[in-house]
């Protein structure tokens, strides 16, 4: 089971986990951090008298995945903070404040199903269809240069098994020649990188990590006690009071743009200037948005959620179009092959020994047992009123069937739509039990939570794949990260909602409008003045670019880097510029720097640097909520009078 694993690995998700929910309750954007958490596990046990094995990092980032996660899959940074907004005049229902008894009964609902589903989907799309699954690869090459193996791919696993070269699909990566000089040229290329990855983790690794976690820490705690560090009017007092335009130069953010590069936050900052330089403007102008620019309800900032939700729900359902395809398809090709195919085929391909899987009986009484726990805990927490319990039992239904959908898309794209994902159980909900808000938010986060754990626990499993793990012992890290993330989760969301207004200054909550629009959309069918225009023109708009993106990443096409993400385009609708400008300049960092040193191993010293930033943050504003709950206010609020400072009064 490897213990130590394990506890290494829920110390590092609680950190995440906190992480998370702040960054999530801001932004509405979180990270699995599974390459970080491997890099961290690693120097970490340089201090253990028997530094850990490869496949105890594994365990190591699976158990840290997991833990990290719970803030969304349970839906703490968008669907609980939808329920508080209800309003009865327009929803039919009070708002929804669950006690800190009732969060940890919903977080058991829906903790489990996804981790249950993980073991049978690994069959299929890693051991069967060998999906690549780009982000768990890159974190299995990372661990193998770390502890010197063999590089990680699938040929080398098959080798293992005692299948020749022969008996192998290699991709052109693996299928070097030895004869070639331009192969030998590739390998000593490799093999110099591999060794500079290596000796700058061993050697400055842990310098790098710790100053650049306390810098990110001081930097927090300073702008704890003087606000306006964070909200510098950048463009002017004006834009700044009026239209939101502020810089916050918080490492944390850019950290974030540091590690999801610069294409997607390029792509963030494109969408901050259509929404709020050009679109926010044009509502507030055209009268369709007259109240304050920042209120969600009447102001520009709730007039552009409509054309970010659009985005979203368009770039989402059309990049799975082709995955829903090629399932079909395989199934068809296997029902005229027959049973027998299916099943020997798997097995057959299967690389690990009994001992080392999760029992099939292990699965199915704990999908079952998931889902009837699950169904009651919700109908306990909500009562009758809020969804019916044959409703709930439904929506595990759909999130097993969400799940695959979710997991194939990110084995082949490196994207788990679960936005769109939640967006489509939603509106079936609307069908199923019409004109229950609190039942169409439910029935979304339990579908979402499916999806999103079970493809993200995937990264995982491919990860474990490649350097031999056993799935078994990623499996354990799994449970046993959900469990812990879910006292944590809630414990750490109570202590905010108690410190600050959620949705408020501090914490916007971004996603739980999304949440809640939708919800409202299907209700009534009502949309603010003139959003529907731009709804249609950007779900169009954006439904194209998803399908050339994603037609053009099939067939390897280069020029697919250059089209905007559709997800990330929205988020920049969501947030108010801080962030986005943020992100922009740690994506630029990161283009700079790889172009610099060359596009191999090398930049794993900002990986280094850019995690660091990150926890530093997140880990210290568990000191700022401790301050802010005893009392401790700010020290100035010189600097505030734009009305920006969460801290100070407006």
């Amino acid at each position: 089971m490897q213990p130590r694993a394990i506890l290494l690995g829920l110390l590092i998700g609680c950190l995440l986990c906190f992480t998370n929910l702040y960054f999530g309750l801001q932004t509405g954007w979180i990270s699995m951090m599974s390459l970080q958490s491997a890099l961290i596990g690693f120097l970490i046990s340089r201090m253990l008298p028997t530094p850990l094995t490869p496949q105890e990092n594994v365990v190591v980032q699976t158990t840290a995945a997991a833990t990290g996660t719970m803030p969304l899959a349970a839906g703490f940074v968008g669907i609980i903070p939808a329920l508080g907004l209800l309003d009865p005049t327009k929803d039919g229902a009070l708002p929804v404040s669950l006690s800190w008894l009732g969060s940890i009964g919903w977080s058991c609902a829906v903790a489990y199903f996804g981790v249950f589903m993980s073991p049978p989907i690994r069959k299929q799309v890693i051991i069967e269809e060998r999906l690549p699954f780009p982000s768990g690869t890159a974190t299995a090459q990372l661990i193998s240069v770390l502890h010197k193996l063999p590089p990680a791919s699938e040929t080398q696993v098959r080798q293992r098994k005692g299948y020749s070269a022969l008996e192998t699909e290699e991709t052109p990566e693996e299928a070097v020649g030895d004869d070639d000089e331009d192969d030998e040229t590739v390998r000593d290329h490799v093999r110099e990188s591999d060794t500079e990855m290596e000796r700058t983790v061993r050697t400055a690794g842990w310098h790098a990590l710790a100053w650049s976690f306390l810098a990110s820490g001081a930097l927090t705690l300073f702008a704890y006690f003087f606000p306006f560090v964070f909200t510098i009017p950048l463009f002017g007092e004006y834009l700044a009071k009026n239209w939101l335009f502020t810089f916050s130069p918080s490492l944390s953010y850019v950290g974030q743009g540091i590690i999801m590069g610069f294409p997607t936050a390029l792509s963030m900052n494109l969408g901050m200037i259509v929404g709020w330089g050009i679109l926010s403007p044009l509502s507030k102008k055209m009268g369709w948005a007259p109240g304050p620019v920042g209120d969600m309800t009447t102001g520009a900032r709730g007039w552009i959620l409509w054309t970010s939700l659009a985005i979203m729900c368009a770039d989402s359902v059309v990049s799975l179009v082709p995955v829903i395809w090629e399932a079909v398809a395989k199934l068809a090709r296997r029902a005229r092959r027959g049973p027998d195919d299916v099943f020997d085929k798997g097995d057959h391909n299967e690389v690990e020994t009994e001992d080392r899987l999760v029992p099939l009986n292990w699965v199915l009484w704990g999908l079952g047992a998931s889902c009837v726990l699950g169904t009651f805990l919700v109908w306990l927490v909500f009562g009758h009123e809020g969804i019916k319990p044959w409703a709930t039992f439904i929506g595990f239904v759909m999130g097993a069937l969400l799940s695959i959908l979710g997991v194939r898309a990110l084995g082949e794209t490196d994207l788990n739509p679960v936005s769109g994902l939640g967006k489509i159980s939603q509106l079936l909900f609307a069908v199923i039990q019409p004109g229950n808000v609190v039942a169409n938010i439910i029935a979304g986060g339990v579908a979402e939570a499916g999806a999103m754990q079970a493809g993200d626990l995937m990264q995982d499993l491919k990860t474990g794949h490649l350097i031999q793990a056993s799935p078994r012992a990623q499996f354990y890290g799994q449970i046993l990260g959900s469990t812990l993330s879910i006292f944590v989760t809630v414990s750490a969301f109570t202590l905010y909602s108690r410190a600050y207004p959620i949705p408020g200054p501090t914490f916007p909550a971004p996603t739980a409008y999304v949440w809640l629009g939708l919800a409202r959309l299907l209700r009534d069918g009502e949309l603010p003045n003139k959003s529907a225009l731009f709804m249609l023109f950007s779900a169009l708009l954006f439904g194209a670019l998803s399908a050339l993106k994603t037609l053009g990443a099939r067939r390897g096409a280069r020029w697919t880097a250059y089209l905007p993400s559709g997800v990330a385009f929205a988020i920049g609708f969501l947030n108010t510029p801080s962030f986005s400008l943020a992100r922009l300049v740690g994506g630029i960092v990161e283009l700079l720097y790889r172009r610099a040193r060359g596009y191999g191993h090398g930049d794993i010293g900002l990986v280094v640097v850019a995690s660091g930033f990150v926890l530093g943050e997140g880990v210290v504003s568990i000191i700022s909520l401790a301050l802010r709950t005893f009392g401790v206010g700010v020290a100035s609020c010189w600097g505030c009078g734009h009305g920006m400072c969460g801290g100070c009064p407006a």
